[in-house]
């Protein structure tokens, strides 16, 4: 595979400012912005936050998420254009969110930083608040983004299960169930985080048989796609305290429409699918499509190769 050109499609400003973008690419091969108009040809590379079917014309499009379930992987294929994502950079930003999430529950500042507005000195009840520490969370997909959650969940003393496909064992998690034993694996947790792939197995996957396994004092947190949660069976687990609360940084739709009930529940953290933010994110999507480059060189396998 040959590169002679590097496009970076306008959509990359989703995540991150598009000249950052352009300027971190910058190198021996030429890079240059460009819209929904542009055409593609076999010697191109097209950087993107989202498809457009013209991409199919390059030689290799990669996505600057780890999430790649809007691609159609088979006209990939069928092309013959490779495609890559995103997916191992997010070790450190979405665990941190996450870390952020819980904490907030556990010592309410989600509910202090919202009487804040209001002056408001009233204090939660005394029971409360409790301590992350001893505290089971099931981390439910153990990519490198559930590995980063639970090697910082295991920090923190709580105890740490998972789930994954294969159910072999990894660091910092004490026990890891495959997917047939998701309602087992959930049963005892105080929280239950989803980081896992959209696929046809997942869809759908936490809905109101699985929310009510869940302990009435426990919380859902979704880093993964909003998909992946049943939108109704989550709000009326919300509305009838089934479940204690949830963090959802992905949503049925985006952005989150302003009538949403969640914008009005007390119990849910909604953040704008920010969980991997970084006023860095250009730097290390540069240096993965630039590892890529060289592995083209040498002619090597590209790193994060789906199609």
């Amino acid at each position: 595979m040959d590169i002679d050109r590097i496009a970076v499609h306008e959509s990359v400003a989703k995540a991150c400012p598009l000249e950052a973008m352009v300027a971190a690419l910058r190198g021996d091969v030429p890079v240059e912005a460009v819209g929904d108009d542009a055409s593609f040809d076999a010697g191109d590379c097209v950087v993107t936050f989202s498809p457009r079917d013209a991409f199919l014309d390059a030689a290799w499009v990669h996505g600057i998420r780890a999430g790649y379930d809007e691609f159609d992987v088979a006209a990939y294929e069928a092309a013959g254009t490779a495609l890559t994502n995103s997916t191992g950079i997010h070790g450190d930003t979405v665990p941190e969110t996450v870390v952020g999430y819980l904490t907030a529950f556990a010592r309410r500042l989600h509910v202090y930083r919202d009487r804040q507005g209001d002056s408001d000195w009233t204090q939660e009840p005394y029971d409360t608040a409790f301590t992350l520490t001893g505290e089971r969370v099931c981390v439910v997909g153990l990519g490198t983004i559930g590995q980063g959650i639970a090697d910082r969940a295991d920090a923190l003393g709580m105890d740490v299960v998972g789930v994954r496909r294969s159910g072999d064992p990894t660091e910092c998690v004490r026990r890891v169930f495959t997917p047939d034993e998701l309602n087992t694996a959930v049963a005892d947790a105080r929280f239950v985080v989803l980081c896992c792939p959209l696929t046809e197995e997942t869809e759908g996957m936490v809905d109101a048989a699985l929310l009510g396994t869940m302990r009435d004092d426990g919380y859902l947190v979704n880093v993964a796609r909003g998909p992946v949660v049943v939108e109704d069976a989550l709000l009326n687990a919300l509305d009838t305290e089934t479940i204690a609360g949830a963090a959802l940084d992905a949503h049925w739709a985006e952005p989150l429409p302003e009538e949403h009930p969640l914008w009005d529940h007390e119990s849910a953290i909604v953040t704008p699918h920010v969980a991997a933010f970084t006023n860095r994110y250009h730097e290390d999507i540069a240096a993965l499509v630039r590892e890529n480059l060289d592995r083209t060189a040498r002619g090597e396998s590209l790193r994060n190769r789906v199609a």
